[in-house]
């Protein structure tokens, strides 16, 4: 099945079409080639239904890349049905679960209160509307349901990003965006709240991967169908000379002893479930029964 998205507007950051794109060229090589941070940060996060004392009857993974987390719930959650789920046909046909379905997170086509779990493994940062997202998920959920999500952070290549800036700056007089922007860990934390989860929880981790050259991770990023989907990015190639430079610019601000240089991925990791009334509740303002004058004063002798 597949769910046409609204058009974007004037004020979207990625280009979704382009995001698509990069995926359904990525897809035929991404088992094996370019799905080794999809696999690392999915066993992190599917480890943490561990702390989980419940079954998940009715799962979804959304953005599900070739199915590289498929294994990995129907293990640990032992679901009834498992719904694989991506922006990307091409994706989604690699995946080849018994319930698959190319949709767009902005416009999920998901009846309300039918899932138990929605899991998401580094795919929300491409969303334009991530409050409506949210939202969309929220509503999917049912009563008691979790959400578990990982994506990338404001940290993610920043070595690439400060390299192209003085590469840029230097050849052309200016830069254009060649890395996304990514939210941070307050910012997700307040629209958790903001988009009616309850018990939210942000934490942050740092994988960092080391290559030859900037052009063997720009590589990857096209194998990984992470390139550049910023509507604001160049239609070109970089000029040769600015590649080149800023290639240079890599190596001598973040390389290592034996020229190697790292490529750092933030990733933030989201936890909120759909309120229910068998969840712990903040205490009603008022109810306490000591004053704080009291709790702060220091025991008599």
């Amino acid at each position: 099945m597949t769910q046409r998205a609204p058009q974007p507007d004037g004020a979207a950051v990625f280009d979704r079409a382009a995001v698509r794109a990069h995926r359904d060229r990525a897809a035929a090589g991404f088992a094996g080639r370019g799905d080794f941070l999809v696999r690392e940060v999915g066993e992190r996060l599917v480890g943490r239904l561990d702390d989980v004392k419940r079954r998940f009857a009715h799962v979804l993974d959304l953005g599900c890349h070739g199915g590289q987390l498929g294994p990995l719930l129907r293990q640990q959650a032992a679901p009834d049905l498992l719904v694989e789920a991506d922006l990307s046909p091409a994706m989604v046909a690699c995946a080849a679960g018994p319930a698959s379905l190319v949709a767009d997170e902005e416009w999920l086509p998901i009846r309300a209160d039918s899932l138990d779990l929605v899991v998401s493994a580094l795919n929300l940062h491409w969303v334009n509307d991530l409050p409506g997202a949210l939202v969309q998920i929220r509503r999917a959920l049912k009563p008691d349901g979790l959400l578990l999500a990982a994506m990338l952070g404001g940290e993610t290549l920043f070595e690439l990003r400060e390299a192209f800036l003085q590469a840029e700056a230097g050849q052309e007089g200016g830069a254009r965006p060649h890395v996304s922007p990514f939210p941070d860990v307050q910012t997700l934390g307040a629209l958790l709240q903001r988009t009616g989860f309850a018990l939210p929880v942000i934490d942050s981790d740092r994988i960092t991967v080391t290559y030859d050259s900037a052009e063997a991770l720009m590589h990857d990023l096209r194998a990984m169908g992470e390139a550049n989907a910023t509507r604001g990015r160049a239609r070109h190639f970089a000029r040769r000379g600015t590649f080149h430079a800023a290639a240079a610019c890599y190596r001598d601000l973040f390389g290592d002893a034996d020229g190697r240089i790292p490529a750092t991925f933030q990733v933030l990791y989201l936890t909120g479930w759909r309120p229910h009334d068998s969840q712990q509740q903040p205490a009603r303002r008022g109810s306490g029964t000591v004053r704080l004058t009291e709790a702060l004063r220091p025991d008599s002798p």
